[in-house]
């Protein structure tokens, strides 16, 4: 039954969460009996596919669109989930852009376009849902980071920098929100099995895998099994921490 799963009663925001990696968390939270909250910015169509199949398989799930950047968009769509399951225990900070631009040919408008998803948005997000969690006696915000920015690569300081930030911005909320059993973490994927746009550039596919000890890329339901892990009952007491899943693709901190 529902009510014997581990996430019963439990609600989620799930930002970009219409494909890929985002999808895979939604779907994994949905069928450990969270509602999820499927979270796009302009595609309604995928939006709204991967919640009727949440809602398919017996889990509950309501489509938004919201820019995540924009506080205004992200304070509605708290209060629709709020008036739709009765509050919100968990946020997931997966909605970022990829561009592949070499720092001389960077425009500032860049550099704010993509650290306003990525940065601001995790921000914009934790602000809207965070006295949501206090309400309920606690909850878990999760930011999902990356391996560029550890590892190093060329042609992504923003992306590098909007994560980096993330990370920091992570770190503090977890030990703020720690009085409110809220906690705070960061899952960084590493080369993932995903459907990506022609901005986003860099290496992917069989070429890296080479590089990866484990010899190949990830999938994206492995990393919503982290996240997964994370936001349920066997997660509560870690806080304030960058967890990569890579294969190996970076081993330190």
């Amino acid at each position: 039954m529902a009510d014997n799963k581990a996430l019963a009663g439990k609600v989620a925001i799930v930002t970009g969460s219409g494909k890929n990696i985002g999808k895979a968390i939604a779907q994994a939270l949905a069928r450990d009996g969270a509602a999820v909250v499927v979270n796009g910015r302009g595609d309604r169509a995928i939006v709204e596919e991967t919640a009727s199949e949440i809602r398919a398989a017996g889990g509950r799930a309501l489509p938004y669109l919201a820019d995540v950047s924009k506080p205004e968009a992200v304070a509605a769509m708290v209060d629709a989930a709020v008036k739709e399951f009765g509050g919100v225990d968990i946020a997931i900070g997966n909605a970022g852009l990829r561009r592949q631009t070499p720092f001389l040919q960077m425009s500032l408008e860049e550099w704010h376009e993509i650290l306003g998803v990525a940065l601001d948005g995790a921000f914009v997000l934790a602000k809207a849902t965070v006295p949501e969690m206090i309400k309920r006696g606690g909850g878990t915000f999760i930011g999902l980071s990356g391996v560029s920015h550890h590892a190093g690569s060329s042609g992504r300081i923003h992306v590098n920098a909007s994560k980096a930030g993330l990370e920091g911005m992570i770190r503090g909320l977890a030990i703020e929100l720690a009085p409110h059993n809220i906690t705070a973490n960061c899952v960084a994927p590493g080369s993932i099995d995903t459907v990506r746009g022609p901005s986003a550039g860099g290496p992917h596919g069989r070429g890296l895998s080479r590089e990866i000890p484990l010899g190949r890329q990830g999938r994206p339901e492995e990393i919503a099994a982290m996240v997964r892990f994370l936001v349920g009952p066997e997660g509560r007491y870690v806080t304030g921490q960058t967890i990569h899943v890579n294969g190996g693709l970076f081993l330190g901190k």
